[in-house]
């Protein structure tokens, strides 16, 4: 059925949530990330009964949709072409492809594979917990195995211990040791490793010869993306038995600067967030940074849900070699709109995003 004859009636909020399967402790400068939580959720209902949903991009004013066509919001073939309802975002796209009745995924293309690589994003650092006795290398051991089980074969993990929580060398160490046990255990696995912006460029040289053997896939917002650093690190990589790629953009991220470093060749793989930087803006975003040579990951920990968004994303616009995981599941919902195994996320063929509300 054509958009232009769905009708905006209303605009309401729901309470969705996430929870993982266990506490997540600390990254390099932030304290506990806790068991999940709640997150406000935006439902878009139209005058012939169709609805989609989804989390928003910031606040917006839903009477700027109101008694307006489908098609004077979104277009399918872009993505939100009405500034005012690009708070939307999400709802918008869950709505057009469950009127046109297709996966978001395949209404934007369906050029990469609804069955998407998926890696943990949750090896945190729970070594140094509890503060009273912490548990140690048995508690990264644990968490792989966690993961593991859960469906994941590849895994994230997070660095910069000596950064705020340990002295510089015992932090740096403990990082050193935690990423051999994790290729130790897992020979096959994809290591990623993220220390936040957490290291200095002294810190990253001595990890990176202590890991040289351990076949890193990334590594992960090693330092503030300085141009001058990044051209160090790429230089210093060409000097290693093997070259991780270089991952960057989540953090305050200005779009235009990343693109300008993925054509000068110093970042390969851009981060930013899925919700933060819009699935529309990702949409216009994305064959520029295949013309310069580079891949794209959104960012996704946080929420299963935002897993969703990142997968279809990969399943729909291609460029995707791997996306983040958040060992987990979604509340509020009737199922979660994916398989997770063997370390690949498929997708659900159910229209918009595949998840229903519960209720």
């Amino acid at each position: 059925m054509s958009l232009s004859r769905h009708v905006v009636t209303g605009v309401r909020t729901v309470q969705v949530g996430s929870e993982y399967l266990r506490e997540v402790g600390r990254n390099s400068f932030r304290g506990h990330h806790g068991r999940g939580g709640a997150e406000t959720a935006y439902v878009v209902e139209t005058d012939r009964g169709a609805s989609g949903w989804g989390l928003p991009l910031s606040v917006g004013d839903p009477d700027a949709v109101i008694g307006r066509s489908v098609a004077e919001l979104i277009d399918p073939d872009a993505g939100v072409i009405d500034a005012r309802a690009l708070f939307l975002d999400y709802p918008l796209h869950d709505l057009a492809a469950r009127i046109l009745d297709v996966p978001v995924y395949a209404m934007i293309g369906a050029a990469g594979s609804p069955r998407v690589r998926c890696y943990s994003g949750g090896i945190y650092l729970d070594d140094l917990d509890p503060e009273a006795a912490p548990a140690g290398l048995t508690a990264i051991k644990q968490n792989l195995a966690q993961d593991h089980a859960f469906g994941f074969r590849d895994f994230k993990l997070k660095l910069g211990r000596g950064y705020r929580w340990m002295p510089y060398q015992a932090g740096l160490e403990r990082d050193i040791e935690v990423t051999r046990l994790a290729r130790e255990l897992y020979p096959d696995a994809e290591i990623l490793v993220d220390p936040n912006d957490g290291f200095s460029v002294n810190a990253l040289t001595e990890y990176l010869a202590a890991v040289s053997d351990c076949r890193l896939y990334w590594l992960e917002e090693v330092y503030a993306e300085r141009r001058e650093d990044l051209e160090f690190l790429r230089s210093h990589l060409a000097t290693l038995p093997w070259q991780p790629r270089i991952a960057d953009g989540e953090f305050d991220p200005d779009a235009g600067y990343i693109l300008r470093l993925a054509q000068a060749g110093l970042i390969d793989v851009a981060l930013m967030d899925g919700v933060g930087f819009g699935f529309t803006a990702w949409r216009r975003f994305m064959p520029q940074l295949q013309a310069a040579g580079a891949e794209a990951s959104p960012h996704a920990w946080g929420a299963p849900l935002k897993t969703v968004y990142a997968a279809h994303i990969a399943a729909g616009l291609g460029n995707v070699a791997i996306i983040e995981g958040v060992p987990g599941r979604i509340l509020g919902v009737d199922g979660d709109g994916f398989r997770l195994d063997d370390g690949h996320l498929t997708l659900s063929d159910r229209p918009g995003f595949g998840i229903d509300l519960a209720g």
